[in-house]
């Protein structure tokens, strides 16, 4: 059964269907969904616009009850919704249902947020004059999502933009459209009016393209590559829209002298290759001061030899298949760049063979690099890390900052005084001190500087500035 594009609360079926492909046995198909035309998003579009002016004066209990039932659908559900994440995305399935409980987490925070909806009342500068400061939602909202987290980034743009009334017309990654269906599906049974919520599967180039031309789409939030990022900025301000971009990372983790050593290299196996490193906030740079950089480098061939690579939905799976042919042959040609560079390859890249046929690549760690290389100033978005030698903390640090991106900064360190100087020192916007830089909570703000990051922050209440805007209202006593 080909899996529909849900527009104006009806099902509509696309002129073409699309397979959805398990990159851990390529025989295996997930399932198939229906291509959207740009003629279908345009009706998806002027769905949202409908509905906007009565769902964006709905009642709070009303938008809270909704996404409160999605919430504990998708937890009780989990482990059904995380198979299907694992199996289209890759991840192992410990990955897959920790996301999926994330997803559910998310929506759970933001039916609470419905009812926490706040603003101002002051005192005017001027007698006899009271002011009143409230947020109400934007409009129409066009969400763009990446294949990396296919339920986890759906989850923290459209719970808000729910939350706050905004209405809809979300396009997900075509590579993993599974686990965007299984969302949008259980909020349209959750009770969301016809026209809030619509999807429009399909080709970025056809859908998205059809979102960013369009004057009634009022924001776009959107994670994925810099490149397609800077073409979201390009057409938004064309339309004088709000717009949020997560793009890339060249995310360092820091290994001082004084760290402890099982500490760091947990820290760098999970930051650089779990989730098969494909996560914007995976350290590719592991910046190392001369001291402790000989004994890090043997503990982590050492770990790394441990890994198993296998199946995602396999029992004792740590790291599944690359996602796709594509990302696969994107890892295996910056392993090539970085030999050429004269790096070495101190362990791994090599392609593995397992019992289905799939995109199975062993992790890799080069040492001897530089920063100046491509292999450590460009995303590879795959299990592919460099060391970088370096003297003490004071050159650890210019390295670690010397990048265009910055969304994620890690250090390892025992030194209270090198960890507090770090945190308030590094150029990103999330830091973590003997901690993988992957991994943030549901909560708390996510979003980096510089070439990672445009606009205000995801998550957390500091979604509200994004999904909603300020409005000041005077009132003469």
């Amino acid at each position: 059964m080909v899996q529909k594009n849900l527009i104006d609360g009806e099902w509509i079926a696309g002129s073409e269907a699309f397979r959805n492909i398990n990159p851990s046995d390529t025989n295996d198909v997930v399932g198939e969904y229906a291509r959207a035309s740009a003629e279908d998003a345009r009706a998806a579009i002027a769905a949202a616009k409908a509905a906007f002016p009565a769902w964006s004066r709905s009642g709070i209990l009303e938008r809270h009850a909704i996404i409160r039932k999605t919430a504990d659908e998708i937890l009780a559900r989990k482990d059904e919704l995380g198979k299907l994440l694992s199996r289209e995305e890759g991840k192992t399935l410990a990955e897959g249902i920790g996301e999926t409980v994330r997803a559910g987490q998310i929506f759970d925070f933001f039916a609470g947020e419905c009812l926490r909806l706040a603003g101002e009342v002051l005192p005017s500068a001027r007698p006899n004059i009271g002011v009143e400061i409230t947020r109400e939602p934007v409009g129409v909202v066009g969400i763009i999502t990446p294949w990396n987290f296919p339920i986890a980034i759906p989850a923290w743009k459209i719970a808000p933009a729910l939350c706050y009334g905004n209405t809809v017309v979300f396009k997900p990654a075509e590579l993993v459209p599974g686990s965007s269906w299984a969302i949008v599906d259980i909020l349209n049974r959750a009770g969301l009016p016809k026209g809030v919520l619509n999807l429009v599967m399909g080709k970025g180039s056809v859908v998205g393209q059809a979102m960013l031309d369009s004057p009634d789409i009022h924001a776009i939030t959107f994670t994925g590559s810099t490149g397609t990022g800077k073409r979201v900025a390009l057409a938004s301000v064309e339309h004088n829209r709000k717009y949020q971009l997560e793009m890339g990372g060249k995310n360092p983790f820091v290994v001082l002298d004084d760290a402890d050593l099982a500490v760091a290299v947990e820290a760098a196996v999970n930051s650089a290759f779990f989730s098969t490193g494909q996560r914007c906030t995976a350290s590719s740079r592991l910046i190392v001061t001369e001291g402790i950089h000989d004994r890090f480098v043997a503990a982590m061939g050492e770990r790394m030899k441990g890994l198993v690579i296998d199946d995602a939905l396999k029992a004792g799976t740590q790291i599944g298949p690359v996602v796709d042919e594509s990302q696969l042959n994107q890892d295996t040609d910056y392993i090539a760049i970085g030999r050429q560079e004269g790096a070495k390859l101190a362990f791994g890249g090599e392609l593995l063979k397992r019992d289905t046929p799939g995109f199975y690549l062993q992790p890799a760690l080069f040492t001897e690099a530089t920063n100046a290389m491509r292999i450590s100033r460009e995303e590879i978005f795959g299990p592919v890390a460099s060391v970088i030698r370096v003297k003490d903390y004071d050159e650890a640090l210019t390295v670690a900052n010397d990048t265009p991106f910055g969304l994620s900064s890690g250090i390892a360190t025992t030194s209270l005084k090198h960890a507090t100087h770090f945190k308030r020192n590094a150029e990103a916007g999330m830091v973590m001190v003997n901690l993988p830089t992957a991994g943030v909570d549901f909560h708390v703000p996510f979003g980096g500087r510089k070439g990672s990051s445009h606009g205000s922050r995801e998550q957390g209440r500091y979604a509200a500035e994004f999904y909603t805007t300020v409005k000041t209202a005077y009132t003469l006593a």
